[in-house]
């Protein structure tokens, strides 16, 4: 891969650079004690976040988004809660979940040091299926300076619809071949090289807990495949330290 060519990384937010596992877990165990009830916790964030992905992936497709990212985290916590007897848990106690845990996401530990080196040669870009209020709040909870937010919440379209893409690299004034998508998903990264963007797989073996991830192994028609992101910045010719 000519890494000449890259101007601007995209970045997938929730799963590549947000702990969402074990944000959701924490909550949903920090209510359930309240009720003293047991569950499998991990399971269920899990069951939560497949649940949500659901409702956002392709959102769209058909007709314009009347939700966003929060409002399916909302909905598939409702579902949830039913299905696993959780009824006993408040409207309040479900915003400490839906809401105050997922805006407070803490980030895998590899990215916060990396990002601003990236930054200096390349544009660094949340571009997510996140509504644009987690994205903000997150970054100033972990002290993120993206160089700029590409919700799908604003394009209309949701990944892995092409035209998010497009749009993405639409609004950076880019050529797709100049944009790199970074993420942790085949399925958001195969959309992007269909789209023509390069892609770089960064691995995320914790991301589901110890479920694991569904698609651990990246495919290797992707430009880069690295463990951590030390490693991606090294893959690009950045200077790093260990």
């Amino acid at each position: 891969m000519n890494t000449n060519e890259i101007k601007a990384l995209t970045f997938d937010t929730g799963g590549t650079i947000l702990d969402w596992h074990t944000g959701f877990a924490t909550a949903l165990k920090s209510v359930g004690k309240v009720h003293q009830i047991e569950r499998d916790w991990g399971g269920v964030a899990n069951d939560l976040r497949r649940r949500s992905l659901g409702k956002m992936v392709n959102l769209g497709e058909h007709a314009a988004p009347q939700y966003n990212f929060d409002d399916a985290h909302r909905m598939a916590l409702d579902e949830v809660c039913v299905e696993n007897g959780l009824d006993s848990f408040t409207e309040k106690e479900r915003y400490s979940i839906w809401w105050d845990a997922v805006h407070n996401l803490t980030t895998w530990p590899d990215f916060p040091a990396v990002l601003p080196k990236l930054r200096q040669q390349f544009i660094c870009v949340s571009f997510t299926i996140l509504s644009f209020r987690i994205v903000m709040d997150t970054a100033k909870k972990n002290a993120l300076t993206w160089d700029a937010v590409l919700s799908c919440e604003a394009i209309g379209k949701y990944k892995v619809l092409p035209e998010a893409y497009e749009r993405a690299a639409h609004y950076l004034q880019l050529e797709p071949y100049q944009c790199c998508m970074v993420a942790c998903h085949n399925w958001d990264l195969d959309a992007a090289k269909a789209a023509g963007f390069k892609t770089a797989f960064v691995r995320r073996p914790d991301e589901w807990g110890d479920e694991g991830p569904p698609d651990p192994e990246p495919n290797p028609k992707h430009d880069l495949i690295v463990d951590n992101f030390s490693a991606l910045a090294g893959k690009l010719g950045l200077p790093v330290s260990e």
